[in-house]
């Protein structure tokens, strides 16, 4: 078949895409890759790996609905140029618009996936905008519409359908849940985490809705008890985002040393294997990445008890889930393994062996590529 796959990033594509490339090439099936910013690097990338690299239009967070409208008309015209058997739309832009598109390209065949449902549909601690609660209602609006023509929507988690189509009652030919993207497990060796001192690290985008508030909060109540503990910080700064650590702050917290942020890294496994217990208080995710790296990796993890992050952790054996928004409950599970550094290792083996069953990309491949080229 000839097979493309749009998405938005080409980090994306690089990062999550790569071996779903190479196995739907394995198969013998022509591949073409769609992102917004291809660059002379992640092209080659790409091409490497036996497919072809087309740059597209996207408006990944505008609300112009004409801008949205023309991108659409311009991504059908490529799509129909391509005459492609299968689109495959992966995340909610591409889901909506990259469905548009493939109907007014004469695609015959149409699947889309969500890796989580956004920044729209996460509860927040004093409830939702008003503005957030508009574009919630016109996304709804757009799924509705578009869903519809997808032979099969792809979760990753138990939650999402439950929020997105029966909350909303949004009908759909057919829905499956993948569960984790998976990783390449050979890039992420299971190493002895060290307890002396506990460090506890965070690896995500520096936004309320990932939890760094409450995971700067919890770090300086354990810095109280116990002032030795090392808290670690990897994930950039967003500055378009009101919900996002400003720079000014990060250095003050780097600067009083309550945080190690060691900037832009290329390598996290260097820095997970640095640590000691692995930090996620998200208020929500489709199948958290870096949850995964760490649980691989042998680290015993903390996280919320919210869609996306339950899925990762069995409480209690492998780590803990803690209540969204509750600093003090997130220090009462820190200072658990300051005061028990032998459960640190015996939790992280657990997650160990969990991912060892369940994140292995070649097996969440394969599984993937039966719902795409099976009908």
């Amino acid at each position: 078949m000839r097979v493309v796959l749009i998405g938005t990033t080409a980090a994306c594509v690089v990062g999550f895409r790569i071996e779903l490339i190479r196995a739907l090439v394995a198969q013998g099936h022509e591949v073409y890759a769609l992102a917004i910013d291809f660059d002379e690097e992640s092209r080659k990338t790409v091409e490497d790996a036996g497919a072809v690299s087309v740059n597209y239009e996207l408006s990944r967070a505008g609300l112009n609905p004409l801008l949205d409208a023309i991108n659409t008309y311009k991504l059908s015209r490529k799509l129909r140029k391509i005459n492609p058997d299968l689109v495959f739309s992966y995340f909610a832009k591409p889901v909506i618009f990259g469905t548009f598109a493939a109907v007014l390209a004469g695609v015959s065949r149409r699947v889309g996936m969500l890796e989580g449902l956004g920044y729209v549909f996460t509860d927040q601690p004093s409830g939702l905008s008003l503005k957030t609660r508009i574009i919630q209602k016109v996304q709804v609006l757009l799924y509705r519409v578009a869903l519809p023509f997808l032979e099969r929507l792809i979760f990753l988690n138990s939650d999402d359908p439950i929020d997105l189509l029966e909350k909303n009652r949004i009908s759909v030919k057919c829905y499956s849940i993948l569960g984790p993207i998976g990783l390449d497990l050979s890039v992420y060796p299971y190493s002895a985490p060290t307890v002396q001192p506990v460090s506890f690290i965070f690896i995500g985008r520096l936004l309320s809705e990932k939890g760094i508030n409450q995971y700067i909060a919890a770090a300086r109540m354990v810095k109280e008890k116990y002032p030795d503990t090392v808290f670690i910080v990897l994930g950039g700064i967003d500055a378009d985002n009101p919900g996002g650590l400003s720079a000014d702050a990060l250095a003050h917290l780097v600067e009083s040393g309550l945080l190690i942020h060691p900037g832009h890294v290329s390598d996290v496994c260097e820095w997970i294997a640095k640590s000691s217990v692995f930090v996620l208080p998200s208020y929500r995710e489709g199948y958290p990445r870096s949850t995964q790296e760490a649980m691989a990796m042998g680290r015993p993890v903390i996280t919320t008890n919210v869609p996306g992050c339950r899925e990762t952790v069995i409480n209690g054996l492998n780590g803990f889930l803690v209540a969204p928004w509750s600093p003090e409950e997130l220090a009462e599970k820190m200072i658990f393994y300051i005061e028990n550094p032998h459960q640190i290792e015996i939790m992280g083996l657990e997650s160990y062996k969990i991912a060892q069953e369940r994140f292995d990309a070649r097996k969440v491949n394969e599984e993937l590529l039966r719902y795409l080229i099976e009908r």
